[in-house]
This record gives structure tokens, C-alpha cells and sequence, in this order.
């Protein structure tokens, strides 16, 4: 009779080893994850929870081991603002609608006429 006193045994035989693999897989995955979020922002911390769920179930002389990995949830760098201005009639624009007629647009140059004088 083999007698298991502590988790890693345990850990190691649960699902006939499958379990350990995905938790060593999951915990990989993540590490690597994180690393590319700091190398991104080194100057942000970041961090992700992996759990191991595990449901123990006693009945007479036997006890059932049913476990669960969640899914991690990484942290996202976060996106850049986009800022438009909004006109009347609830539209938006790049350019600010009380500027509009500052600048008149682009003019016509006459033949002849030096592109750096203004027109008469």
C-alpha cells in the first residue's frame, strides 16, 4: 500500500500526471505573458492569478480528487486616446469646429504670382 503525505506526490499523480502538465504549461504560458506586458512598459507592474481548483469528494472508504485550472486572465496594455470634436449636428471632426473659418482653406495662385504673396 503506497501511502501519499504530501501535495507534490499527490500533485504529480492526479489524472495520471495530465493535471501537472497543464498546471506547469498554464504557469508557463502566463510567465511569458507578463514578461511581454513589462518588456512593453518596463516601467508598469503587472500581474495574473493562476488557481488550481481542487474539489475533494468523500464517500464511504474513497476519496475523489476533481480538479480544475480556470482560465488566466492577463492584464492588457492600455490603448491610446483618439480625440475628435464633436459638431452640431452630433458628428465628429479632426479639426475644431470654431476654427473652421480661421484659415478659409486653400487659395487659388495666379499665374505669374509668387506663391509667397497675398493676393491683392
Amino acid at each position: 500500500m503506497k501511502i501519499i503525505r504530501d501535495a507534490k506526490t499527490l500533485l504529480g499523480m492526479l489524472e495520471s500526471g495530465k493535471l501537472n502538465e497543464e498546471l506547469s504549461a498554464t504557469l508557463q504560458e502566463t510567465q511569458r505573458g507578463l514578461q511581454e506586458l513589462a518588456e512593453a512598459q518596463p516601467t508598469r507592474s503587472f500581474s495574473a492569478t493562476v488557481k488550481l481548483e481542487l474539489k475533494l469528494t468523500a464517500k464511504g472508504e474513497m476519496i475523489q480528487f476533481d480538479a480544475d485550472i480556470p482560465d488566466v486572465k492577463m492584464p492588457k496594455l492600455p490603448r491610446r486616446s483618439s480625440v475628435f470634436f464633436l459638431v452640431d449636428d452630433g458628428s465628429i471632426s479632426t479639426e475644431h469646429p470654431q476654427q473652421l473659418d480661421m484659415i478659409g482653406g486653400p487659395r487659388e495662385i495666379e499665374r505669374g504670382q509668387s506663391p509667397f504673396t497675398r493676393p491683392a
